[in-house]
């Protein structure tokens, strides 16, 4: 018997862009709107049922409706379809109610698990799409392949998908395509970005690694993230900050400024925002901006982080919290810019990969402390932002601070282990 997604020991995830017919997109976006139609419906059924919970009195109509919610909980698929006969349509994907059903309950989980995220909120009607659908596979199938399912790869260039059918993709990595009868599909992903641009992410499971884990090369590092430089590590290299969001925000404001207009004006003639030419041609130059800067930063994260981890056996970082650093209304712009957490889950999921190791440490001291003698810089003499440069009074070891910083992070990340 076939091993399920889960059971299998590896895991990866591709993101290839499409190139729908005018029917395909129709059917996408008929499907994502039913998909949050559904995610929307299971969180008010949840939200009627906690308030009417909330009423001590036992009053005979309250009780009949708990009841009736509780019992549509129960098969919400069903409950859902039957009340409204539309989502029934065969224009939509049966997998799709499914995920939608199955998100919001993921969303209960993280939020009993985490406690940060909050409850599942209303999703939101927007310029961009998105459904989830599975890949099945036959009782016939003995070994499932990326051939041979609901989802599946007819050529290079092609993908077969439910209710979409065939497909042109464009961009699949040639250890994808020369493993494909390794390897089986799982969860796929169909969205639009704000610009019109249509994506589909493939879950893929195997009994095979999908790279070759790379030798022990026996060098260690700690990285320091800085927003005077990106990144300073133990060895003394500099990687300097790109400030992507800085070099076009001139020209973002510009264009978001003329955005702001178009949409007065379209206010003012009684238009709706959706029918305004010139208001949607704006919004999708700005929404190209935004994009280009995505796409620059995400780029430059993956090539640093898959530096370090190949020339590596062992990278430590420091453990930031990007929510409560970014309370400080002076620096929020350039943090959200460099991409930190980013940059922390990029190198956690390739050291996984490629068979390396990754820490992060209390970053507590790690820039007041001297590497050398171990002295902690306190009261007057506590290193401010100002100082890149300083002395340690105690052993006179001069100091370049994120050097420094970078090789207190390592020797933290050592002692752990």
């Amino acid at each position: 018997m076939a091993k399920t997604m889960a059971q299998l020991p590896y895991h990866y995830g591709v993101k290839v862009r499409v190139f729908p017919s005018t029917e395909q997109k129709r059917l996408i976006r008929r499907n994502s709107d039913a998909s949050r139609f559904i995610y929307n419906q299971m969180n008010g059924m949840n939200n009627e049922l906690f308030w009417l919970k909330q009423v001590k009195i036992p009053i005979t109509i309250v009780l009949d409706r708990i009841a009736d919610l509780t019992e549509r909980l129960r098969k919400p698929s069903t409950a859902i379809s039957n009340i409204h006969g539309w989502l029934n349509h065969p224009d939509f994907d049966s997998l799709m109610k499914a995920n939608a059903i199955k998100n919001y309950k993921t969303a209960w989980k993280l939020f009993h698990q985490v406690h940060q995220a909050g409850t599942p909120k209303f999703h939101k009607r927007g310029y961009t799409q998105t459904y989830q659908t599975s890949c099945l596979y036959s009782a016939k199938v003995t070994v499932p392949t990326m051939r041979n399912g609901s989802v599946r790869l007819n050529d290079t260039h092609h993908l077969q998908l439910p209710k979409l059918g065939h497909l042109r993709f464009k961009g699949l990595p040639s250890k994808i395509l020369d493993q494909a009868d390794d390897i089986r599909i799982g969860t796929t992903t169909v969205s639009m970005d704000a610009v019109g641009h249509y994506f589909v992410s493939l879950q893929m499971g195997s009994e095979y690694p999908f790279v070759s884990e790379k030798p022990v090369i026996k060098f260690k590092v700690g990285i320091d993230l800085n927003l005077d430089n990106f990144l300073t590590d133990s060895n003394g290299q500099m990687v300097d900050n790109p400030r992507y969001y800085r070099t076009i925000s001139g020209k973002l404001a510009k264009a978001q400024r003329k955005l702001s207009r178009r949409a007065r004006r379209a206010k003012k003639s009684q238009r709706r925002l959706s029918e305004s030419k010139n208001y949607q041609k704006q919004r999708s130059l700005v929404a190209k901006l935004q994009l280009k800067v995505a796409n620059q930063r995400k780029n430059f994260l993956h090539h640093i982080s898959t530096a370090l981890i190949k020339n590596h056996d062992l990278v430590v970082a420091e453990e930031l919290r990007g929510k409560n650093m970014l309370r400080d209304h002076a620096l929020a712009m350039s943090i959200s810019d460099v991409g930190w957490r980013t940059l922390l889950n990029m190198l956690s999921y390739k050291a996984d990969l490629y068979g390396r190791k990754f820490l992060t440490v209390n970053p507590r001291n790690t820039t007041q402390t001297c590497s050398h003698c171990g002295h902690i810089m306190t009261g007057k003499n506590k290193l401010t932002l100002a100082d890149r440069k300083w002395t340690c009074p105690r052993c006179d070891t001069f100091h370049m601070r994120d050097h420094n910083a970078a090789e207190n992070i390592l020797a933290k990340g050592l002692a752990t282990l």
